[in-house]
């Protein structure tokens, strides 16, 4: 999924342990937290070794308020889906969608798909590579990766951002400090594809990807 900005280092992981790593080297100690998601109050388990493990981080808490709500139904992808908030949150919005979150971290997948269990959610939990090749998305909601590096950056939505349909939008949020002017020139340029800012808040810009031409 890729737990795929985010904050400072994540003072429960250990040296070395971070969010986009494949198995946490930290202790896999679970909590119970209520978080607000579409709406509603919901019981969720956080963990560390993934991001954001004491609740919703303030990247994520900006691209759920700004953005428009997701269509009744269609195909939509959380990239870097960590314990769950935007996955949840689409499928909370559009019970009738196929919503697939996607992460690298598995103790952010096992967290993922208890969360979707307990709160009877369709979600579709899986590795990068367990995502079938023809898949495309209608809806892409992610708060990337930014500190796994540029070129890994680069690599991955270069990956993602082709597979929209036509109709398609991403909407990502990066922090104004890490760099999503740039990002939005990248996308542009490497990519071919339309990208605006959508919104700015709190530090926070909201970017609004299209597929190519």
């Amino acid at each position: 999924m890729t737990s795929m900005t985010r904050q400072p280092e994540d003072p429960e992981q250990q040296p070395g342990d971070h969010y986009f790593t494949g198995r946490p080297a930290s202790a896999d100690e679970r909590r119970r937290r209520t978080v607000t998601l579409a709406g509603r109050d919901v019981a969720v388990e956080v963990a560390g070794g993934v991001f954001s493990p004491g609740g919703l981080d303030k990247g994520t808490a900006v691209l759920l308020d700004e953005v428009p709500p997701p269509p009744e139904a269609g195909t939509f992808l959380d990239l870097g889906c960590g314990w769950g908030p935007i996955a949840i949150t689409l499928a909370l919005h559009s019970p009738g969608a196929t919503t697939w979150a996607v992460d690298v971290n598995e103790r952010a997948l096992d967290l993922m798909r208890g969360n979707a269990t307990r709160l009877a959610l369709p979600i579709r939990a899986a590795r990068p590579d367990a995502v079938p090749a023809d898949v495309r998305f209608d809806l892409i909601w992610s708060n990337p990766p930014i500190r796994i590096g540029k070129a890994a950056l680069h690599d991955l939505l270069r990956t993602w951002l082709p597979r929209l349909t036509p109709a398609g939008t991403a909407y990502l949020v990066v922090s104004k400090n890490l760099g999503a002017d740039s990002l939005q020139r990248w996308i542009e340029s490497d990519l071919g594809q339309p990208c605006r800012r959508y919104a700015s808040r709190k530090g926070f810009r909201i970017l609004a990807v299209s597929a190519a031409a």
